[in-house]
């Protein structure tokens, strides 16, 4: 008899963390978002079951972008008709979709459609989350 333990996704009631963003480096604050979205911090991880949980990121104009990816990175995200501007352009203005697009890259295509829900994203330290008690993780 197979005694292998398989969660459902409605074993567990999903989690808030939080995660301040300043002075931290894109790519490794993008993995480790995509871990939490996915549920891989958990016990019971199970690739074909939804374990992610709720990612509140606070301090989004302070991450830290290299001087590389600033200059050969280009989006397109204000005309989507016309050549991308720079990454650097869209930086000042909407630093969320920067983040977005680096956490929605390193996601399976299953839960990249669960990621708009379960990922906020603030520019400055306030929130309005602070009902559901979330976690603070130090990443």
């Amino acid at each position: 008899m197979n005694k292998t333990f398989i969660p459902r996704s409605d074993y567990t009631t999903k989690k808030w963390y939080i995660i301040d963003a300043s002075q931290k480096p894109l790519g490794r604050l993008a993995t480790s978002i995509s871990v939490i979205l996915q549920g891989k911090h958990k016990i019971d991880y199970d690739p074909s079951v939804d374990l992610g949980d709720y990612l509140i990121i606070i301090n989004a104009k302070n991450i830290i972008i290299d001087s590389w990816t600033v200059g050969h990175v280009k989006l397109r995200v204000f005309k989507p008709g016309r050549p991308g501007s720079s990454l650097k352009k869209v930086f000042e203005h909407v630093p969320k979709k920067i983040i977005e697009s680096a956490v929605k890259n390193m996601l399976p295509k299953l839960v990249r459609s669960t990621m708009p829900k379960r990922l906020k994203i603030y520019d400055g330290a306030d929130h309005p989350h602070k009902a559901q008690n979330p976690i603070f993780i130090e990443s």
